[in-house]
């Protein structure tokens, strides 16, 4: 099945009507579907099909238990009403390869797989990249429990109502030491190479980033009795706030963004009593980012002590900077012809993937695709189908050196 046919067979699943965007929560009925396209792509081809203990999906050429398997893959769940590209390119493109791979008469002489890890964008729980977390070992059972979505059903209630065994969440070193090699494609979430004028590019890094949650947490009263110098309105702190994250990151060079934001008791003409925002930030490096959020939290204490609210901010989750590994990034730089007049830019990105997860346990590499817009998360993102078609050859490029004779 050519990569055209696969990518428009996938392209109505959980896509909403009213606003053209995606919403593929982890274990829904959307999710379901996806899951199900995956396995009937593996199996199309012959491939050996599991679902690993954590849910996450894998399809197997050759036994993965003898050791050094090359695996690549993605995501296929969204942020709610995110786009076509950011997950599932890397998955339909893992398929589309190991067809090149086999026109082109290549055999394998290392186990191939292809993973489609579950939740990674963590709308539904909170937590971005579950699946893979737990199978690294960097989300342990108590807090998968714990993770809780915004009509209160618990991960473990919502998997099994999914069909699937919470009863075996947990780190998966067994499978993790089977792997050599951990290579994911992906939608550029930026423009620098729609700016540089390249179809594909190498991941250097992952910036640091993290979330934090700010509760300012004021006095309700009558939006039309109350006296403004009598107010403890803790929506003012807040904004005063927002404007501040712009103002620091622009400093740094970095970003912040307060992306989503609770009210109480939420009503047109209450004063608010709460006010909770999540923010989140990213930077190139570390001591960027501790700039960025420190002076973002001295600003928010002060705007809040002027209006008379009290201000509680707790970091939710954190990642440090994720450095793939460099024998294998350069590996990807040789195959791909980076020593002779093709050039493949490498570049980092402030965009957290299953890949940064993985990568304190077993080597990991990315592959980019150009996005002219530099648009993502949004139903505007976008790549066009011949720099997809170079992606999906640049990646059959890659895993013909990496697993191939």
């Amino acid at each position: 099945m050519s990569f055209h046919s696969m990518w428009a067979e996938l392209l109505p699943v959980g896509r909403s009507s009213a606003s053209g965007g995606y919403r593929r929560s982890a274990w829904t009925g959307a999710d379901a579907d996806c899951r199900t396209w995956f396995q009937e792509q593996a199996e199309a081809r012959g491939m050996t099909y599991e679902t690993d203990r954590n849910g996450n999906q894998w399809a197997w050429l050759g036994d993965p238990a003898a050791g050094n398997a090359v695996v690549t893959g993605s995501h296929l769940d969204s942020v709610p009403d995110g786009g076509a590209f950011d997950g599932p390119l890397g998955v339909v493109s893992a398929f589309a390869a190991l067809d090149e791979l086999r026109g082109r008469g290549a055999r394998l002489t290392r186990p191939l797989g292809i993973v489609n890890f579950g939740d990674e964008e963590g709308a539904r729980f909170g937590l971005a990249c579950v699946g893979s977390r737990l199978t690294a070992g960097a989300l342990t059972v108590e807090q998968a429990h714990r993770l809780t979505d915004g009509d209160g059903i618990t991960l473990p209630q919502a998997m099994e109502s999914a069909g699937y065994d919470p009863g075996t969440l947990g780190p998966d070193p067994e499978r993790l030491a089977r792997i050599g090699a951990f290579v994911e494609l992906h939608v550029e979430q930026g423009r620098a190479l729609d700016l540089s004028g390249d179809r594909i590019g190498i991941a250097s890094a992952i910036w640091p980033h993290g979330r934090w949650r700010f509760d300012f947490r004021g006095e309700a009263n009558h939006a039309g009795t109350t006296r403004l110098a009598d107010r403890h309105d803790p929506m003012l702190s807040y904004a005063e706030t927002v404007l501040a994250a712009r103002r620091e990151a622009e400093l740094a060079g970095a970003v912040a963004t307060f992306g989503k934001i609770g009210v109480e008791p939420n009503g047109v003409n209450a004063v608010p009593s709460l006010v909770r925002g999540w923010l989140d930030s990213r930077a190139a490096d570390q001591a960027s980012l501790d700039t960025v959020v420190t002076g973002i939290e001295k600003a928010a204490r002060e705007y809040a002590a002027a209006q008379g609210v009290n201000l509680d901010v707790v970091r939710e989750s954190f990642t440090p900077v994720v450095e793939f590994d460099h024998a294998l990034r350069d590996e990807l730089g040789r195959i791909l012809g980076t020593e002779t007049d093709l050039k493949v830019p490498v570049l980092g990105t402030g965009a957290g993937h299953d890949a940064g997860i993985l990568s304190d346990r077993i080597p990991t590499a990315m592959l980019f695709v150009r996005n002219p817009t530099g648009v993502s998360h949004s139903p505007a993102e976008y790549a066009a189908e011949d720099d997809c078609v170079a992606g999906v050859n640049a990646l059959a490029d890659v895993l013909e050196g990496l697993a191939c004779t």
